[in-house]
């Protein structure tokens, strides 16, 4: 023996070791690739799951978004409805509110122009009066100048007591 290399020792030892490669193989390799296996898988599912939160929360997002979008449409509309139908309150009460003092108004005027009709029918029943009494003093009087004079402070008279009341 060349060496002092016992070949039956290298191949026990080889032999050994192989035997502990495959058994260490099937004891630890393959446990742990089945474990390792199953956690990639579990870490995939975990990722594909929150890829599809996420997605569906962008999806959520977006339509509140879009909700939002519309109810501040909605919002705006409802706000320039009321202002309309504010403007068209306020108009019919100023046209109510109109009429109303044009109908014053007229009833107004028809108590003026009848307190005028009043006025003006005894005033010419005074006149008339006057016009009379004048006109008796006129007759009896002869003289046309003492009538005139007679006139003047009937007339001075009467403006007189109307100045009193």
């Amino acid at each position: 023996m060349p060496l002092n290399i016992d070949w039956q020792q290298i191949l026990l030892h080889l032999l050994n070791f192989l035997i502990l490669a495959v058994g260490l193989y099937f004891i630890l390799y393959k446990p742990v690739k089945a474990f390792m296996k199953k956690r990639e898988e579990s870490y995939a599912e975990r990722e594909r799951k929150t890829k599809d939160a996420l997605s569906d929360a962008e999806k959520s997002r977006e339509q509140y978004a879009e909700k939002l979008a519309s109810a501040e449409d909605d919002i705006a509309e409802m706000k320039k409805q009321a202002f309309a139908e504010t403007e068209a309150a306020r108009a019919e009460k100023l046209r109510d509110a109109q009429s109303e003092a044009e109908s014053i108004v007229a009833e107004a005027r028809k108590k003026a122009e009848k307190e005028h009709d009043r006025m003006i029918s005894g005033v010419s029943g005074d006149i008339r009066d006057i016009v009379t009494e004048l006109a008796d003093k006129v007759a009896l009087s002869s003289d046309v100048n003492d009538a005139y004079e007679q006139f003047l402070a009937s007339a001075e008279k009467e403006e007189k007591d109307d100045g009193k009341d």
